[in-house]
């Protein structure tokens, strides 16, 4: 196991500068002049502009602008914004907010989506499995900015159950339905592999040996079906960490919270390239350590898997 995890550790290495050269490329290549919008419609004189981007080495070719970011990672110092704010200081406060919501989402989902698609799938083609299809089917066409408009009329307006918006500093009541919204596609998706990932093994010879032990209903279902369901439910899981950082983008939007996706969004508006970069960097090694846990969490729940 300790040589599986060096070596998956080993790997992170090419991932990461990968990753980062195409978002530098990405930003690099994308069209205008982020010092020319500046000044707004008057813009700024030529000479401050040129002193701007020499500032930034906005001046540089792209592969020295990638190496004195690279330098800057590895030595602590992320730079300034183009308003003189250190680019740490804003990762700092933003990132908290953001891992709370995605936090909260991840929970919803992951009670929710495993109580729901192992009921549907012990009790397959009543009532209840029905229902529960439609809905997931619902919340995974549904777009997450209607899901939030719609619980903002609906609980936030009409009901007064919750806070239309969170603000600058969020706490737990106030972050409770965009939490909600972030979770409901995931939701819907760890719903229906729970469910048929159940149905496949509720049928499995293991489950009626344990059966025919004279094992208990209950028991059996907790010990062989759940826990052997649970394994591409994990994975997803693992995975959709990453994409629930980037999809509070939209939904720290609608909900006006001031975390990685409000900050990301006003960073690609104004086209801040080293926010930009950092920000999206941050998610990509949130993506590289999830599912790096992910594989480790097999072999706790499968004996049977194990590492050269």
């Amino acid at each position: 196991m300790l040589w599986y995890l060096g070596r998956r550790l080993l790997q992170v290495i090419p991932v990461f500068l990968g990753a980062t050269l195409l978002l530098y490329a990405l930003v690099f290549l994308r069209p205008g002049d982020p010092v020319a919008g500046l000044g707004g419609e008057r813009g700024l004189p030529e000479a401050v502009q040129e002193q701007i981007r020499a500032q930034f080495h906005l001046d540089q070719p792209f592969i020295v602008q990638y190496l004195l970011y690279l330098k800057g990672i590895f030595t602590f110092d992320l730079g300034n914004t183009f308003t003189g704010r250190p680019v740490s200081e804003v990762v700092a406060d933003a990132l908290p907010i953001t891992f709370q919501l995605a936090i909260m989402a991840l929970v919803i989902e992951t009670v929710f989506g495993i109580a729901f698609g192992l009921w549907a799938g012990i009790r397959k083609g009543k009532l209840f499995d029905s229902s529960v299809l439609v809905l997931s089917l619902l919340l995974i066409a549904l777009p997450t900015f209607v899901t939030g408009l719609v619980l903002q009329i609906v609980v936030g307006v009409n009901l007064g159950w919750l806070p239309v918006t969170a603000g600058r500093d969020p706490d737990f009541i106030s972050l409770l339905m965009p939490a909600v919204v972030l979770a409901t596609t995931s939701f819907a998706h760890i719903l229906r592999l729970t469910r048929t990932s159940v149905i496949e093994n509720i049928t499995a010879d293991f489950v009626r040996t344990a059966r025919a032990k004279g094992l208990s209903r209950d028991k059996v279902t907790s010990r062989h079906v759940l826990r052997n369901s649970l394994i591409p439910v994990v994975t997803f899981i693992g995975i959709d960490l990453g994409n629930l950082m980037t999809g509070s983008i939209i939904v720290e939007g609608i909900f006006n919270i001031n975390g990685v996706g409000g900050t990301l969004f006003r960073a690609i508006g104004s086209g801040e390239s080293v926010t930009i970069v950092t920000l999206s960097t941050v998610i990509v090694l949130i993506y590289i350590v999830a599912n790096l846990l992910v594989d480790l969490l097999y072999a706790v729940l499968d004996p049977r898997i194990r590492y050269a």
